[in-house]
């Protein structure tokens, strides 16, 4: 395990896009900043965020246009503004929402070349050339999906859909101005993201993200590595990954990823898979790997199966990822999230790469006291949450539960005089994981009606927002109280 996984440490679960601001959703501006100072004078060590990828139309972080890319929507124009490249008065009224944000970035990319002092012209010029492994792949996608009226590349002409040498080439020299203008929204994206990375670490802040096993289908990666996934000859999708019926649907989640050509991969010495990491350890500190228990084995689902119920587990050559990673890098700070069915071969897994993985209050108190997620069944080697940005919000789980489920909570820690709600953060941040991550609606007390996420659903997810009104002294005080109580400064 990494050093930075060994201490014992709080953390707090909160995505960019929840951030308070001016705009549609929060971003790498001064709101940031704020909360890393928060973080810090609260005692609190880690700052957990989902995936930071370029979203589609939905909004999710699990399904992005790139597994490399950031996402242009969490761009800060005030930023902009401060390096000369864009006027405050700039506007532009004909865009709404994100594209409006896009119109502006590409004004600034005008401001950029014509006035950028030549140590940051040189700066975008060797950005460029580093990331061109992902990057040269992705702006031309991302250049000809606008062309194409954001259909999915499988929708596009067969040339261009097959990636015809010619046509690329050709493509490349007619979209130059748009590639290149993507090019920098990427350059801007990674430059304030390690400014604020950089930040946070001098607060002693690590920045904890977040890997999906999956790419997106609709994604620059499947359009250039067709090698990779499973696709038959015309590139589409014989089977797609989900999981199984459980906890949160009946009928399983079917995802739609493609799943990996492990074969593949394996051949490559999991070449795509190496250079993946390579930007993921560039961003976070910490970094969680997404559904672990696809990298031993998948739950694989026929393409024409509308729900996840008949589908089969695939094995994964998971063992051999994690070496040819470790071998490229060394001891990566992995946190394994090892939630919903779990065997006694991915625990095996785990535990032979020596990783964290997760505990969650909200499934610990059933009816047996060999429960993982109880408290005095952890070993340190762990993460513990209250709940996840996939759970309600405990508050709104606590009023759904019923009063025998309560009593037994109560009776498990001791009935106590807090409120369950505070008694379940006091026993997380109380018991033997060596990080415990709060969600922050979680010390708000908010309700169902703020929870991040709905698994299995498609509308209304993602959009949660925090404003410091909600951060009452004494809650900012109570909890900071009990970080340090706990040890976990």
């Amino acid at each position: 395990m990494n050093d930075i996984l060994k201490k014992r440490r709080a953390g707090i679960l909160l995505h960019i896009t929840s951030l308070p601001g001016s705009g549609s959703q929060g971003d790498l501006g001064q709101e940031a900043y704020h909360f890393v100072k928060f973080l810090h004078d609260s005692g609190v060590s880690v700052w957990q965020v989902l995936p930071l990828g370029m979203t589609h139309a939905d909004g999710s972080p699990y399904q992005c246009l790139s597994a490399h890319a950031g996402n242009p929507a969490l761009i800060n124009l005030d930023w902009l503004v401060t390096q000369g490249w864009l006027q405050r008065s700039d506007k532009c009224d004909e865009c709404p929402g994100h594209h409006e944000k896009s119109c502006l970035i590409a004004k600034a990319y005008s401001g950029f070349l014509e006035c950028a002092e030549q140590q940051n012209k040189e700066s975008f010029t060797q950005f460029c050339q580093e990331k061109a492994f992902w990057l040269d792949d992705f702006a031309l996608f991302l250049a000809l999906r606008i062309e194409f009226n954001q259909q999915c590349w499988n929708q596009w002409p067969e040339h261009f859909k097959e990636r015809d040498e010619k046509a690329i080439k050709e493509a490349r020299r007619r979209l130059k101005t748009q590639i290149e203008c993507i090019q920098f929204e990427q350059y801007v994206f990674f430059r304030q993201w390690l400014e604020l990375k950089a930040y946070a670490n001098q607060y002693g802040v690590s920045l904890f993200g977040d890997i999906p096993i999956f790419v997106s289908y609709d994604s620059a990666d499947v359009w250039t590595h067709r090698d990779v996934f499973k696709l038959d000859e015309s590139g589409e999708m014989s089977v797609v990954t989900g999981v199984p019926p459980d906890y949160f649907s009946e009928t399983g989640q079917r995802w739609g990823n493609p799943h990996y050509n492990w074969t593949y991969l394996k051949k490559t010495g999991f070449n795509w898979w190496v250079k993946r990491m390579k930007t993921q350890i560039e961003l976070f500190d910490i970094i969680r790997i997404d559904h672990f228990r696809g990298l031993e084995a998948a739950w694989e689902i026929p393409a024409n199966e509308d729900t996840a119920i008949n589908g089969i587990w695939v094995k994964a050559p998971g063992k051999a990822l994690l070496n040819a990673l470790k071998a490229e890098y060394g001891l990566i700070p992995l946190v394994a999230e090892d939630l919903g069915i779990i065997t006694p071969e991915v625990e095996a897994l785990r535990d032979e790469f020596d990783l964290p993985g997760m505990k969650i209050l909200q499934f610990a108190f059933g009816d047996d006291p060999g429960n993982p997620y109880l408290p005095d069944n952890y070993e340190k080697n762990c993460v513990v949450y209250t709940g996840t940005h996939d759970n309600d919000t405990t508050l709104g789980w606590l009023q759904g539960i019923s009063d025998d489920q309560k009593n037994y909570i109560y009776n498990y820690l001791g009935n106590p005089t807090l409120s369950l709600h505070c008694a379940l953060i006091h026993a997380a941040l109380a018991s033997v994981a060596n990080l415990a991550v709060i969600p922050m609606q979680d010390i708000l007390e908010l309700g169902s009606e703020y929870r991040m996420n709905t698994p299995g659903t498609t509308k209304g997810n993602w959009k949660w927002r925090f404003q410091w009104d909600q951060l009452s002294d004494k809650r900012a005080v109570r909890f900071a109280y009990l970080v340090g109580l706990f040890n976990r400064k």
